[in-house]
């Protein structure tokens, strides 16, 4: 931490989770502490600043900031900057809690702390924290659970599950909350599915918010690279590095943990017939939590696609062209920039690579079928532009599944 700047923790949890309670204890808890607080609430009226009010002394003095009918890791931004700036300059306080809103995404949060001068200057990020209901989540992610949805700053709608798995793979402490109201063998079997989804961070069983402050305060753990790259899913990708595989050659890890958590990894190197792969996403097995990746379909050779999913909602989007498909000399800047990385004499960067976490599923049967999607030796002579094909040919294109 930089001498003499004042830590940062990032509170983040979906509406309901119990973010705010769990403030207020650590307020009641932090004798030893000032605390700075900044809330952000989607709403015109900051409900959550007004229930964090004679927290502190500090609190009491108007040392809460309050953003409100926005969002603080896309449009206000701004406001971020100026309010953190003005806290800084006006109060002496030992360190800064923000408690973002619940449809907010942690990491933008964190890399304007880390990555905005003026605020940088002042602040380091110590440690983020991410609050998760027992109940909520099975409300998420158990069989058959709806997919709820929610408005984004720019009018366009999203999956809830969507924001609660991010703020889950962006933290460096998970905290179970409102354990008291889930029975304990799904109490566990959450818990396994949370440390297959975030297997860096720190989890925390907690009842009405009850949390020590020395667990989330001061803590010195928060790094941006370390977290950036801690997700479960990621690090199923990765766990093979980048070595190149053929089809039939596919890697998956076999990490049958208790109450069958697992994750399943998948590379192949021929392109996917986009019919077949379109009829797998559709029939994906319920148990399925998290699955992410990028992959290459025939007919959609110059852009490179990503699936994500988040219990039941899943979507398909144009990642950004594969390097292959550029000019040469672009192709060359970037090799050499990345000596390490895949390529293939004949197809280059293209390939495809999907990771699937979930409870109880079956490796084999994801495995087989994904087999079965890539072109066979007949296909790959055929044109590939002539095969129907569902998927966006460009970044303005989002394709839909499972819903």
């Amino acid at each position: 931490m930089n001498q003499g700047s004042i830590p940062v923790t990032i509170l983040s949890g979906n509406l309901g989770a119990g973010k705010t309670t769990t403030l207020n204890h650590l307020l009641r808890e932090s004798d030893d502490r000032d605390i700075a607080i900044l809330v952000n609430d989607m709403g015109e009226i900051n409900i959550d600043a007004e229930l964090l009010q004679g927290g502190t002394e500090l609190v009491a003095d108007e040392g809460v900031a309050e953003l409100s009918n926005g969002c603080i890791c896309c449009e206000l931004q701004d406001d971020l900057r100026t309010e953190v700036t003005r806290l800084a300059r006006e109060w002496d306080f030992d360190t800064l809690v923000v408690e973002s809103s619940g449809i907010s995404e942690p990491a933008p949060i964190a890399r304007l702390f880390t990555t905005e001068s003026r605020v940088a200057a002042r602040y380091d990020v110590d440690t983020t924290v991410t609050v998760v209901s027992a109940r909520q989540f099975d409300e998420f992610f158990a069989d058959g659970a709806p997919v709820e949805r929610t408005e984004t700053e720019d009018g366009d709608t999203r999956p809830l599950s969507d924001l609660v798995i991010e703020q889950i793979e962006f933290c460096d402490v998970l905290l179970l909350n409102k354990c008291d109201v889930v029975d304990a063998d799904r109490l566990d079997e959450i818990e396994a599915t949370l440390r297959a989804l975030q297997p860096r961070a720190e989890l925390i069983r907690t009842e009405h918010g009850r949390i020590s402050p020395d667990h989330i305060l001061d803590r010195g753990l928060f790094d941006l690279g370390d977290v950036s790259d801690s997700a479960g899913w990621k690090r199923a990708m990765d766990h093979d590095h980048d070595e190149p595989h053929h089809h039939d050659e596919s890697d998956h890890r076999h990490p049958q943990e208790a109450y069958g958590i697992s994750s399943v990894s998948y590379r192949a190197t021929r392109p996917l017939h986009p019919g077949r792969l379109h009829d797998f996403f559709e029939s994906l097995p319920s148990g399925i939590v998290r699955a992410k990746g990028t992959f290459w379909v025939a007919g959609r050779d110059d852009v490179k696609l990503e699936y994500g999913q988040a219990g039941a909602a899943a979507r398909v989007d144009v990642a950004g062209p594969w390097i292959a498909s550029l000019p040469e000399i672009d192709q060359d800047l970037y090799r050499s920039n990345r000596s390490e990385s895949y390529w293939d004499e004949e197809w280059g960067d293209r390939r495809t690579r999907l990771v699937f976490i979930g409870i109880h599923v079956d490796e084999e049967a994801i495995t087989a079928s994904l087999d079965d999607c890539v072109l066979t030796d007949a296909e790959m002579e055929e044109e590939w532009n002539a095969f129907e094909n569902p998927f966006p040919e460009d970044e303005t294109g989002l394709l839909t599944v499972g819903e």
